[in-house]
């Protein structure tokens, strides 16, 4: 079956995460592109939604992590809850929540939304491409004062494994060997391919 001609019903929901910059966003808006039945579904600009168009960074401000990871949660919960067809492009903390203390934990309850009716996957890339890629972008907040990029990554790297039904090894693949690669797996899954 060409993924691009054809458009099979869906029955499940797609979701992918991954670390900053690893081509969940350009990935998602290719595969609602090949298949027809896929709504297309943003963590991120929904939580924009939200609070009014406000940015990310602006939100993070306002109510700090903890307030953002709990409208995070609250979006994550409704558009997983969508029948059939959701492609949700999350953003690279969905696995993420904050102890007591406000340091990140992994988020059994935003990963059982997700797994609830998602089959996820997780775009795995090379943390240096990954800090490389996002260095000096202001439309991203900055995840620590005490941590550098690289560490939350390794800390995260497990978190998305755990959370994910599928993890595609992305280095050296293009955007479309990607999105054919998630099409060909997610069909597989729902009994279409």
């Amino acid at each position: 079956m060409s993924a691009s001609t054809e458009h099979p019903e869906l029955s499940r929901n797609l979701a992918l995460i991954g670390g900053r910059g690893c081509g969940k966003s350009s990935v998602s808006k290719r595969l609602a592109r090949h298949n027809k039945h896929f709504t297309l579904f943003s963590t991120d600009a929904l939580i924009r939604y939200e609070r009014g168009g406000r940015s990310i960074p602006e939100i993070v401000e306002r109510e700090g992590w903890a307030g953002f990871r709990q409208l995070e949660f609250e979006v994550v919960e409704r558009v997983a809850a969508f029948p059939g067809g959701a492609l949700v492009d999350c953003g690279g903390g969905v696995v993420v929540d904050l102890d007591a203390s406000g340091n990140e934990v992994f988020s059994e309850r935003k990963v059982e939304a997700l797994r609830r009716s998602c089959a996820i996957v997780y775009l795995e890339r090379d943390p240096e491409y990954l800090r490389a890629k996002v260095e000096g972008d202001h439309n991203r907040p900055s995840l620590s004062d005490r941590e550098s990029f690289l560490e939350i990554l390794e800390r995260r790297d497990p978190w998305y494994r755990a959370a994910a039904h599928h993890v595609l090894p992305s280095d050296g693949l293009s955007k479309p060997e990607i999105t054919e690669a998630i099409l060909h797996w997610f069909y597989r899954q729902i009994g279409v391919a």
